[in-house]
């Protein structure tokens, strides 16, 4: 009875501290949930004035932004109108010779053809031949050579190399991977038929056994980790990786954004090599087509005018 007794009062005490424990806690916790909802108004109110002042700060902004690009207009206006008082008619033409230059570069640019370059370049051409100035003959030379340059330059078919592109994104989900399974072997023609039927229970239990077993590993050589590591459910998103790194090489041409789209091919091609295999028919063809993809990407550059832009430039100078 005195155990019980003491073993009761044990427990009363045990109860008593954890319940005063328990108190401590909450009291504490009450606080925090105090102090946490005050620093939350307090910084929803902060936010809210920030916000408010951002807004401020934008359409004032936004205001200045607008009186700037009148003043701007204004003044390009301006100035328009002193250079053109001011210039003589062999000066306003070599100025709208440049002017029409540039624009042909940026039409050729956008378009990926040479065309109203050549087109621009041949006008100028004609139309300093009918000035006859002789201080305008270097204007003259210099037309002449960027004519040629442009005329012998190689430039690869944008339309083309669209094709292609189209061609290896088609041809992505055909690809085998590295770390692919091979196809199961079907059943030798001399396999027992099933009415035969087995010499001993447990040898015939041993040969099912072996021949479920021996689908369950594979050895093969893959030379890159990574496509080792790479599990069948992420094949998937591997090739649809691939399809979009095409996609934007794609895009890049059609923007004329080449350094862009040369980067996105290298990102392909290093995808390529790291994770199908190499030694399949499909990703060969791939890899070769790439190949002539990234070699033609690199005559996209439309040749520049800079003999042209140099005389015309020293032209204006009226030198």
């Amino acid at each position: 009875m005195i155990g019980v007794g003491l073993l009761s009062l044990l427990a009363f005490l045990v109860s008593t501290l954890l319940w005063h424990r328990l108190s401590l806690i909450q009291e504490q916790l009450a606080r925090q949930s105090a102090d946490a909802g005050v620093q939350s108004t307090e910084a929803r109110a902060i936010a809210k004035q920030a916000q408010e002042m951002a807004r401020e700060a934008a359409a004032r902004v936004a205001v200045l932004d607008a009186r700037l690009s009148e003043v701007a207009l204004q003044r390009t206006q301006l100035e328009e109108l002193m250079q053109s008082l001011s210039r003589s008619r062999d000066e306003n033409m070599v100025v709208d010779i440049e002017s029409a230059i540039r624009l042909a570069q940026q039409q050729a640019q956008l378009t990926g053809s040479v065309e109203p370059l050549l087109a621009a370049l041949k006008s100028a051409e004609q139309r300093v031949a009918r000035a006859a100035q002789p201080r305008l003959t270097s204007l003259q030379r210099a037309i002449a050579r960027d004519i040629d340059r442009i005329k012998s330059a190689a430039i690869s078919d944008t339309p083309g190399l669209l094709v292609k592109l189209d061609e290896l994104v088609h041809l992505t989900d055909e690809l085998a991977l590295a770390n692919a399974a091979m196809p199961i072997r079907p059943a030798s023609a001399g396999k027992r038929d099933s009415t035969e039927a087995a010499p001993n229970w447990w040898l015939h239990a041993w040969q099912t056994v072996r021949d479920q077993a021996s689908t369950l590993m594979r050895v093969s050589r893959i030379e890159q980790p990574e496509a080792a590591l790479l599990s069948p459910e992420q094949s998937f998103f591997l090739r649809e990786n691939l399809k979009l790194k095409l996609l934007n090489a794609r895009l890049g041409l059609l923007a004329r954004q080449l350094d862009s789209a040369r980067a996105d091919l290298a990102a392909a091609a290093i995808s390529l090599n790291r994770y199908f295999d190499p030694g399949s028919r499909k990703t060969q063809l791939v890899v070769t087509l790439l190949q002539q993809v990234q070699i033609q990407m690199k005559t996209l550059q439309i040749p520049r005018v800079d003999d042209t832009l140099g005389a015309l430039a020293t032209a204006a100078a009226g030198r």
